[in-house]
């Protein structure tokens, strides 16, 4: 392994690192072999339990800065001990990078630091690798000090998850204990232990095997989960998954096989996602078993697609089993004898109940009784006491109502697949000279590539060459395309309407901005509103309860006063079939896939049921002002000419002087000059004076810009101005004089101006039964003031800080009881927390409004927001709408059948229906409308 011939084994170094990232065994195993196939290596091992890797190589050889090079490029991250000499190799996140020159400048910088080997700056994703051996906290002071901000990678901290199997483990309170004593380890940022299934997980930044000490320790021991088999994570779609019950059994079948570590069935995506030792052909066999049908995803791509019905056997099996239950009914009006008829109702029975009675065997067997169940019970409870029209027809239509709920599920889901589809599977990429068409997985940070008109963006990127406008719609929402020109930031799934444009990636496929919403809306999906919870608990106890209240109906009239058996009988079918929560259990999840997946085409990423909900019943908002009510930057809003001069002299003028000055209010000058074509002359001898202002020579004359008071100290006269400057400040607005050392030329005011949506979106959410609507801002009171004034809001409140904005917003939740906060997703992280709902401004692009914001508005477009409040209430509306429905249909049926005027095909009818009609109820939230 490794050539060292040339040196003596004396010479050789042994090492051992910790490596983080490594998820299974075949990490390891691909760690290991590659790291082999470099020269130099006498001996290398990667223990996966451990997550070491431990080596002894050449130095002359191979240096071990192309070892950790190596590991670092296959996406693994590297602590390691040299010698007894602690060298690390940490990711920083980095902020306030705002060009390659400033990149190339702080690589140096760092690099430069005693007691660091390495540093790499890396422009495009913003992050910074540094082989160290000093502490992390002296490099970001390093990086305070050349202007930029720094923190250790969360994703490059170590953190991972294991899952080992316990044994030992005898009691639910041992596995609490337990499960403290691992939480309060150093190094541990989460433990659960589920005592159901003798399982561990742990997220984790300290070695395994620390962990494994810990539970020996305790008493208890650890097994393999794998027998040696590797484990995989894997995605699945599957097919026939009508109800979230269905789903939770499934999953839990899954989680009991001995192969499996961990699987989550999301019912709203029809996706199982699982971690798993044996094949996938197990995966999909247990899945069949479970009566349902499973596809590995990636594979549907290399076959033709395949519509609804192809792909949903049991609608042939239904259309068959309809024709015989009609065939039957028309003999029988013709006098047919039931030598003839059963039969065939028999065979409508076996066409159209074959996967129900498979689902409801597996649910006997395991005694998670369902609805499968109990049609099945109710149907061959209907052929013992000889109605076998009644059975057929209970059959078939029960088989009908499952296939329709299936299609409508399905397109309900497509509202999720239909941003999958956003972002083409390849691109055109421009590598050493040449054009090359390359699956997305193959393109790397750094790559240039070539969209041309009509094409959609299939990267995230900077725009290098060419200018186009660029439909955002998919991601953003807007309805106007943006002009993009170099320098300007493009998403994946945008479309380039008009010129060519070149683009460099700045992220990974799996990074882009359309991934992340598209993991975030799946993830949102699953999550159980609070009053799904409240379903799944009453579902829980009642389906039991039906079942022993059937059984009492059916024997005990009989059994203790004598009546006839078979009328009894009937009743408690009927009670069977008519109890089926199938309608009540599908009211919310179906509601909440819409609306999340409606919200997410028209750019509101909603990250969950329980903020659609809360969302829906907040009382109050409040408003960050900088950036949110605002747009952030200041702009030129008042030019004042003084006697006989000019505006365009004054700007002109102001802008000389402001082209050497590095003050925040030199932008806005210099950014109106250019949007207005003004030229300016050349000026000379600039000078900065602190507080006040700034001076430059024009011409051979010294011209100024600053404030009052600077033009006091000069001795200029500006009294006749003093009523306009002041109006102007009480407006909110920064006032610049303008002049030379003798006379006033003019004035120029500069203010943060007010988005043009601001003042329509508050005057909407009023309409949407917003009661308070209120802006916290860390300006003074007369730019407070005079913004709030113009946007409209409710209440202001002036001078704060982060955690006053924070009290503000605890004080509003004592008054109002829900409360939402609507900032950028950075400055007001502490408010946004504390809110009911925190509503993040500029999602696309910004993974900390992404990361932190329950809701978060893709484009800075406040219009946005009432539309995300109309649906929340709507969607609340609809939930309990839904779940009133659903009880009073049973309610109204029990009553029925009772009273004798109810039958088995009523009550599949009734059930069914009520299950459609939930679903098309809960699809009306696609039509909702800004």
């Amino acid at each position: 392994m490794g050539n060292a011939t040339a040196v003596k084994d004396s010479d050789l170094v042994e090492e051992h690192l910790i490596i983080y990232g490594l998820h299974c065994h075949d990490c390891a195993d691909k760690v290991e072999q590659e790291v082999s196939k470099l020269r130099g290596l006498a001996k290398v091992k990667v223990d996966y339990k451990t997550t070491q890797i431990n080596m002894l190589y050449y130095p002359e050889v191979v240096k071990r800065e192309e070892i950790l090079a190596k590991i670092q490029s296959l996406g693994y991250q590297i602590d390691g001990v040299s010698k007894g000499k602690e060298v690390k190799l940490t990711t920083f996140r980095l902020g306030g990078l705002d060009c390659g020159d400033c990149a190339a400048k702080l690589e140096k910088q760092i690099g430069a630091l005693k007691g660091v080997k390495s540093s790499k700056v890396l422009f495009g994703t913003s992050k910074m690798v540094v082989e160290h051996n000093i502490s992390e906290a002296e490099i970001i002071k390093a990086v305070d000090r050349a202007g930029y901000s720094a923190e250790v990678d969360g994703a490059a901290k170590g953190a991972r998850v294991s899952r080992v199997r316990l044994t030992g483990l005898d009691c639910a309170d041992c596995a609490a204990k337990l499960e403290k004593k691992i939480s309060q380890l150093e190094g541990i940022k989460t433990a659960k232990v589920n005592f159901g299934t003798s399982k561990l997980t742990v997220e984790h930044d300290i070695a395994l095997n620390k962990i494994i000490k810990t539970i020996e320790e305790a008493g208890y021991g650890v097994e393999a989960e794998n027998t040696g088999q590797k484990t995989k994570d894997s995605v699945f779609r599957l097919t026939g998954l009508d109800c979230a019950d269905c789903a939770a059994k499934l999953e839990k079948k899954l989680i009991a096989q001995p192969w499996v570590e961990e699987a989550k069935v999301n019912f709203a995506t029809a996706k199982l996602t699982i971690r798993y030792s044996g094949t996938v052909e197990d995966v999909i066999r247990t899945v069949e078993e479970a009566g349902y049908g499973a596809e590995l995803e990636g594979q549907e791509q290399t076959k033709v697609e395949k519509n609804f019905w192809q792909k949903n056997r049991k609608t042939i099996l239904t259309a068959i089993s309809g024709s015989l239950v009609s065939t039957g009914f028309i003999l029988s009006t013709f006098g047919a004898s039931e030598t003839i008829t059963i039969p065939i109702y028999l065979l409508a029975m076996l066409t159209g109940g074959f996967y129900t009675a498979r689902s409801g065997l597996y649910s006997l067997k395991t005694l998670s009784l369902d609805m499968n169940f109990l049609m099945s019970v109710a149907a061959i409870g209907a052929a013992a006491i000889g109605e076998w029209l009644e059975g057929a027809t209970v059959v078939f239509l029960f088989s009908l109502g499952n296939t329709l709920q299936a299609y409508t599920m399905e397109k309900t889901r497509n509202s999720i697949r239909a941003l999958m589809d956003l972002s083409p599977k390849e691109a055109l990429v421009r590598r050493n000279g040449k054009e090359l068409r390359l699956p997305l997985n193959e393109i790397e940070v750094g790559d240039v590539i070539i969209v041309k008109p009509g094409e959609r963006i299939a990267m995230d990127g900077k725009v290098t060459a060419g200018t186009s406008g660029v439909n955002q719609a998919p991601i953003t929402g807007e309805s106007m395309p943006v002009e993009k020109k170099p320098g300007d930031e493009v998403f994946a799934g945008t479309i380039n309407e008009q010129g060519s444009l070149d683009i460099e990636v700045t992220k990974l496929v799996e990074d882009t901005t359309l991934s992340k919403i598209i993991q975030l809306v799946e993830e949102a999906q699953a999550q159980k509103a609070p009053s799904q919870q409240f379903v799944d608990v009453f579902a829980k106890y009642y389906t039991p309860l039906v079942i022993f209240t059937a059984v009492a109906i059916a024997v005990l009239p009989s059994l203790v006063f004598g009546a006839p058996f078979v009328p009894w009988f009937k009743k408690a079918l009927i009670l069977l079939v008519i109890a089926c929560p199938c309608a009540l259990v599908i009211s919310t999840p179906v509601s909440i896939v819409a609306a999340i997946g409606s919200a997410a085409k028209k750019g509101v990423l909603i990250k969950g049921g329980a903020y659609l909900e809360a969302a829906g019943a907040l009382n109050a908002i409040a408003f960050d002002k900088t950036g949110t009510l605002t747009t952030g930057r200041p702009e030129v809003t008042d030019i004042v000419p003084v006697g006989n001069r000019k505006p365009e002299e004054i700007i002109e003028i102001a802008a000389v002087i402001e082209t050497r000055s590095q003050h925040p209010l030199a932008d806005a000058i210099l950014r109106y000059v250019k949007d207005k074509n003004i030229q300016i002359r050349e000026g000379y001898d600039f000078e900065s004076i602190t507080g006040k202002g700034a001076k430059t020579a024009i011409d051979g004359k010294a011209f100024y810009i600053g404030n009052p008071r600077l033009f006091e100290e000069l001795g200029v006269n500006f009294q006749t101005q003093a009523a306009k400057i002041d109006r102007l400040q009480k407006e909110g607005k920064t006032v610049m004089l303008v002049g030379d050392a003798q006379e006033l030329y003019g004035l120029v005011a500069v203010a943060d101006v007010v988005r043009e949506t601001s003042i329509k979106a508050v005057q909407k959410l009023k309409e949407e039964g917003i009661n308070k609507v209120i802006m916290l801002t860390g300006d003074n009171r007369g730019t407070a003031q005079a913004i709030s004034e113009k946007v409209g809001v409710d209440e202001f409140r002036a001078e704060l800080l982060p955690e006053d904005k924070l009290n503000v917003v605890k004080d509003l939740l004592g008054q109002h009881g829900k409360v939402g906060m609507v900032g950028d997703g950075v400055n007001d992280a502490p408010a946004l927390a504390s809110a009911t709902v925190g509503i993040a401004m500029g999602g696309a692009g910004t993974d900390t409004a992404l990361e932190t914001a329950d809701i978060a508005l893709m484009a800075d477009d406040l219009s946005k927001l009432p539309y995300a409040m109309k649906l929340s209430r709507k969607a609340l509306r609809v939930i309990k709408e839904n779940i009133a429905f659903s009880l009073i249909v049973k309610a109204i049926f029990l009553v029925l059948t009772f009273l004798g005027m109810a039958n088995l095909w009523m009550a599949v009818f009734a059930d069914t229906g009520a299950a459609l009609l939930v679903i098309a109820n809960g699809m009306r939230l696609f039509k909702v409308t800004e």
